[in-house]
């Protein structure tokens, strides 16, 4: 039986020992932080991006062998990141579409992410302040979610969490492009007049 540290292309490699990938990880920590930071634009943010890829590194590849862990690490980096952009680009987008709803648009089919712009940016850099009152609505929204009925919270769910467009909303849910407005406008109403009853005062 071959041992664990032999590969069918008939070299050895050898596995990362405790010590060996302590030595790498704090080697990396430094450079993948100024990467994280550039890329997210915090600071607290960057650093717990950071921390979070070491753990899945050490976790999930601790026993691979030295040489392939730089390539693993940067993968497990940038996909955290992008995880990161894609949540804090969502919940930026919920908080912008309370802020949408505004008295003089009734009509039924009338849905405000037709009215947003998308800027993958919009979210990044806010500062501490701004990003944890941010946290603290977007916290509200989705308690105020579980009230919903079923079909307006899945079609709200799948456009703005899920960042599908209307024609797919509708073929997931099995119905029509117009029900899946009215079900949304609906939702964000409802989500709307919920926050208010919460205090919470929006633009």
């Amino acid at each position: 039986m071959l041992p664990s540290s032999y590969y069918p292309s008939g070299e050895h490699f050898k596995l990362a020992s405790h010590d060996e990938l302590s030595k790498f990880l704090a080697e990396t920590e430094r450079r993948a932080y100024k990467q994280a930071l550039f890329a997210i634009r915090n600071e607290h943010v960057a650093l717990d991006i950071v921390q979070d890829s070491m753990l899945k590194l050490a976790e999930k590849y601790g026993n691979k062998p030295v040489n392939e862990l730089p390539m693993l690490f940067q993968r497990i980096l940038q996909n955290t990141i992008r995880d990161h952009c894609r949540r804090q680009k969502v919940r930026s987008r919920w908080v912008s579409l309370m802020s949408s709803l505004i008295p003089q648009h009734e009509e039924a089919e009338y849905e405000p992410l037709d009215t947003l712009q998308d800027d993958d940016n919009n979210s990044q850099g806010l500062a501490p302040d701004a990003s944890f009152e941010q946290s603290q609505l977007i916290a509200l929204i989705e308690e105020a979610l579980i009230v919903l009925p079923a079909r307006q919270r899945e079609a709200f769910l799948l456009r703005y969490w899920e960042d599908m467009d209307t024609t797919e909303t509708a073929a997931i849910m099995g119905c029509t492009e117009g029900s899946v407005k009215t079900h949304c406008s609906r939702a964000t109403h409802s989500l709307a007049a919920i926050l208010r009853k919460k205090g919470v005062h929006l633009p």
